[in-house]
């Protein structure tokens, strides 16, 4: 675990914080789909992504989702920082958008951490700040753009965190991800191939235009 963590956090912790790290963290592997944190769980340990990425995801009063934002390699996430340092139930759902690596740190280890390594308070105070502005463009995304302007966003983000323009994905899948109906998605996935953005192919869309 140790050559993972200083391939992905080398250039942030010092070797006292990585090898403290490797000491106390559990290495976990996880398929695509695999839900990692459940809305009204409690969290004792905070991931830190190795590879792979995770959609974050908000439940509405009719158990609806709506993703917040995708982590990515070397990030971790806000939402878990807070409930750990609070002891309070989770607020969030966290499912693998792709198959991923992670490494779990203790809660315990937290506030500890913040006191005595520099670098940890700085990537805590850093994930915080990143993770702040991706909820604040999640609003803007909701309150000011289009429905189409909202599903063409969304699909360049997953083929970004994908790393592949071809999308294995149904439009039912795009319409739960979003909060609205498959009709819907359906029409304007047909507008945005008509404007020559998208390809679609039987449960497959091609971004053309990133």
């Amino acid at each position: 675990m140790i050559d993972e963590l200083k391939l992905n956090y080398g250039h942030l912790f010092e070797d006292e914080l990585l090898q403290e790290i490797n000491n106390v963290g559990v290495f976990k592997e996880v398929p695509e789909g695999f839900k990692l944190i459940e809305i009204g769980s409690y969290i004792k340990s905070m991931p830190l992504l190795v590879s792979g990425a995770i959609k974050i995801l908000r439940e509405d009063s009719i158990g609806d989702d709506l993703i917040l934002y995708f982590l990515e390699r070397g990030d971790t996430c806000a939402m878990t920082l807070s409930c750990c340092v609070g002891q309070s139930k989770s607020e969030i759902r966290a499912i693998a958008e792709t198959d991923a690596k992670l490494i779990m740190i203790p809660v315990e280890k937290m506030s500890e951490w913040m006191g005595k390594y520099k670098s940890w308070q700085n990537f805590i105070l850093q994930s915080y700040h990143e993770r702040m502005m991706e909820l604040l463009e999640a609003i803007d995304t909701i309150a000011f753009l289009k429905m189409d302007e909202r599903i063409f966003k969304y699909l360049k983000d997953k083929a970004m965190i994908n790393s592949n323009n071809i999308l294995n994905i149904t439009h039912q899948d795009i319409a739960y991800d979003l909060h609205t109906s498959r009709v819907v998605v359906s029409r304007l996935l047909k507008t945005l191939e008509n404007d020559g953005k998208i390809k679609l192919h039987r449960n497959s869309i091609k971004i053309i235009s990133i």
